[in-house]
């Protein structure tokens, strides 16, 4: 097997996706962990508390339907350095939080932030890293539940030291980190002259744009829900904030670990399934050791979630980048996968708080998300690759029917598979 080596002049462009990775996180995750004392001195309330994590999610869905049609305008690096200002605002706004509402407000620039990053990074990733897309796609998962899983560690810890709301405010340090190397070191393409391209507008309408939406938005309710009540679960059986960081620590550090070596392991095929079925595997056991025996073994269950979370995170974002051949339209496709996922995702935690609401506890909760495992992995076994081509095929064929010409890796892809999906 010939190894290929990353592009030249690509590392500047790699320690930026490691340095943006971290950062995308640490604002969700250093909330659970002191959801205890910020109630106590906002008085919030669990369906208040959980907009904290809901309003974030459903603004990185809106957000990054829209970013296509920016980076048309303006190219990546203005949306890159947007991105990286409004993360950094969002934390900065946390220092001395005085009312829930801008304690929310904090938490909605810094999704803002986070969706012009997830809309734009992905298919710059293909079209920079060609040949190396799972390892990079990989890299940036496992940085992002990296910095996740410091978020919840570090940020109750600091908290001691000072009060919660400064504790917050400091992650608006590494984000200028990642701004000051972004216009220094990093060189990214402008805008591309606008052209048509066939049926890109029209994937929406495809089945399986909606199945690939319904995956995503699976996997990332989960880990909304573990983000926002993980922790508070546990703080209800009697554990301490620390404690509970710790316990969303193990989840990701779990998520950083399989994050990166799934979508690894699953690089020798294109037919990632099998992988894919595992992460759901270890979800299912995650979870209903939450469910079932919350304290037994509750490390082993923060990994397995964490594993299965982090492994189906990356391999769903390289599954929808293998759908297309053309980073454009590929990048597109991921953008609106997790565009529409992510306001599916944005519900999970709402549902889990109402749930608790109604039965007292955070066990239906989990019980949510096994269920909503279970339908995701029937819509897995679709996921065949011999008919990416047929099943993205029908724009191929629209654009025909328009008089404009398929692109012809998309014609010799389609030609391969005969077979309906």
């Amino acid at each position: 097997m010939i190894k290929r080596p990353l592009p030249s002049g690509s590392g500047a462009l790699l320690v930026l996706v490691v340095l943006i990775g971290i950062n995308l996180r640490p604002f969700l995750t250093a909330i659970g962990p002191l959801a205890g004392e910020i109630d106590a001195q906002l008085a919030l309330g669990m369906d208040r508390l959980a907009w904290v994590t809901l309003l974030p999610l459903l603004l990185i869905g809106v957000g990054v339907l829209l970013t296509p049609a920016l980076i048309d305008k303006t190219g990546p690096r203005p949306l890159l350095g947007a991105a990286l200002l409004l993360l950094m605002l969002g934390s900065a706004l946390r220092l001395d939080l005085a009312s829930g509402t801008l304690l929310i407000a904090s938490a909605a620039l810094c999704g803002l932030g986070s969706a012009l990053v997830q809309g734009t990074l992905p298919g710059l990733i293909k079209r920079a890293f060609a040949g190396k897309v799972p390892l990079v796609m990989g890299i940036f998962s496992a940085c992002m539940m990296g910095g996740g899983a410091l978020g919840a560690v570090l940020t109750p810890r600091v908290a001691v030291h000072l009060d919660w709301s400064r504790a917050l405010a400091l992650w608006s340090l590494p984000v200028l980190l990642a701004l000051v190397w972004l216009g220094w070191r990093v060189r990214l393409p402008a805008a591309a002259p606008h052209s048509p391209v066939s049926g890109e507008q029209r994937l929406i309408a495809l089945p399986r744009a909606w199945l690939l939406i319904a995956c995503f938005g699976i996997i990332n309710s989960g880990y909304g829900i573990v983000v926002a009540w993980l922790a508070p679960a546990y703080l209800a059986l009697g554990w301490s904030p620390q404690q509970g960081g710790e316990l969303v620590a193990w989840l990701a550090l779990a998520q950083t670990v399989s994050g990166l070596g799934l979508p690894l392991l699953a690089a020798r095929k294109l037919d990632r399934r099998p992988w894919m079925g595992l992460a759901i595997v270890m979800q299912v056991a995650g979870f209903g050791g939450l469910w079932l025996a919350p304290e037994v073994a509750p490390i082993l269950w923060c990994l397995l979630c964490g594993a299965g979370l982090g492994g189906s995170f990356s391999l769903i974002m390289v599954i929808a980048l293998d759908h297309l051949p053309d980073p454009r339209r590929a990048g597109s496709l991921s953008a609106l996968m997790q565009g529409f996922g992510f306001i599916l995702a944005a519900t999970g935690p709402w549902v889990a708080a109402r749930l608790h609401h109604l039965s007292g506890d955070f066990a239906s909760a989990w019980q949510w998300q096994l269920g909503g495992l279970m339908l995701m992995s029937l819509l897995v076994l679709r996921l065949n690759p011999r008919h990416y081509a047929r099943v993205m095929g029908a724009r191929v064929m629209g654009a025909r029917a328009m008089g404009q010409p398929a692109p012809l890796a998309q014609r010799a892809q389609t030609v391969q598979s005969d077979t309906p999906a």
